[in-house]
């Protein structure tokens, strides 16, 4: 295949697409990444959580495909399936759960049950479960090192023809004729029979380049990093507040090329600040601290004792759609396609999402996979989806 493809974007989504594309035996792929490393942006600053405890068929679908691919892949993931565990604290919640399990069960997610406040308790002892009147608990779900797969998907990206220039940034995308026709960046103008922006929360401004008009809004997130005086609850899940969003889970750092354990005393905390307005800040804020750990301190009274370890604490950018599902697919510009607004999910739907592009611009869709319904005409013919769960 000797189509030029330009990748914009070095973090898993673009690193996914790559590999799917090359995998299908292209061989004249660029990945531009703006940073002077791979992955320095929302994935390396992501939590590593992957679930299919979606509401949406097509987030189910999504998180199905890339659980299989993360367990059976040519390259180690790291993938820990310890599980996630939603509390619900009204019936309002607990019957959206149970009509979510419903749903995740049909679509071939076996391993996801509801659980009563007893049965909670036994998963992970000492929550306080005053106010939780059940949960659901999806075994499958678990933990996953993003560097790791973006490495996997990169490394063999790279040993069948694909290219990788760091430092490059994107300054426009050409168009001619209604077609796409170079990228233009801080190193000169690549010429291309098509390009795929994989750029995050820089997706929009990318996008606005070629007279695309693509709704995506960065947001500040912010990960409290705590060491606890006496060792975690064995086998801790990700556990999630579906009220407000608060969840935590064991800490493990992320890099290149390194398979850390986890330790027996860190732990993970966060939750969508109402009050965070959209922007590109990524200085972690002290005052979130307090924040989370009053959350944490009313459902984990165990995690009283920790201590933050500021230096580890940590901000990224969500990359937020209207309605939290991602755009893919192509727009009104020929050869040019989207793989963004992931809304936090980027990391685990990597897998299906590159598969996704790659059959998208090689075979005109998606064949494995109905992927339609993320297309970005969604937002102009008023057919947005809905996803309670956004954490």
């Amino acid at each position: 295949m000797n189509q030029r493809i330009v990748i914009i974007g070095g973090g898993v989504v673009g690193a996914s697409v790559a590999y799917h594309l090359t995998e299908r035996g292209c061989r004249d792929v660029v990945l531009l990444e703006r940073e002077n490393t791979l992955g320095a942006g929302s994935t390396g600053k992501a939590t590593g959580g992957i679930r299919a405890q979606f509401e949406t068929e097509i987030n189910i679908r999504l998180s199905l495909y890339s659980l299989d691919f993360i367990k059976n892949a040519p390259f180690d993931c790291e993938y820990d399936p310890k599980g996630y565990l939603f509390l619900a604290q009204t019936d309002k919640h607990r019957n959206y759960l149970a009509r979510s399990i419903e749903l995740q069960r049909a679509l071939g997610y076996s391993d996801v049950y509801p659980i009563d406040a007893e049965n909670i308790a036994s998963v992970v002892p000492g929550l306080n479960l005053d106010d939780v009147v059940g949960g659901s608990f999806g075994l499958r779900d678990g933990f996953i090192n993003p560097l790791a797969l973006l490495e996997g998907f990169i490394t063999n990206a790279v040993l069948s023809g694909a290219r990788v220039r760091t430092s490059a940034e994107v300054a426009s995308i050409g168009v001619n004729g209604g077609r796409v026709s170079s990228v233009n960046t801080s190193e000169g103008k690549l010429e291309c029979d098509a390009a795929v922006i994989c750029s995050g929360p820089w997706a929009a401004s990318t996008a606005a380049t070629a007279d695309i008009d693509l709704p995506i809004s960065p947001q500040r997130r912010q990960i409290v990093w705590a060491k606890n005086s006496e060792p975690l609850p064995e086998g801790l899940p990700m556990v999630i507040d579906l009220g407000d969003g608060f969840h935590f889970r064991p800490a493990r750092e992320f890099h290149f090329g390194s398979h850390k354990t986890f330790s027996a005393h860190d732990v993970l905390f966060a939750y969508p600040d109402p009050d965070e307005p959209d922007s590109f800040n990524t200085e972690f804020d002290e005052a979130f601290i307090e924040k989370a750990y009053s959350k944490a301190r009313h459902r984990a009274p165990f995690l009283v004792e920790s201590e933050p370890v500021r230096e580890k604490c940590r901000a990224g950018l969500y990359e937020n759609t209207p309605d939290h599902h991602a755009v893919i697919g192509g727009c009104e510009v020929e050869g040019l396609f989207l793989a963004c607004g992931f809304s936090g999910h980027g990391v685990m739907h990597s897998p299906a999402t590159g598969r996704a592009v790659a059959e998208i611009i090689l075979d005109s869709e998606a064949k494995f996979m109905d992927v339609s319904m993320l297309h970005i005409d969604r937002f102009q013919n008023g057919k947005l989806l809905h996803e309670t769960a956004f954490i």
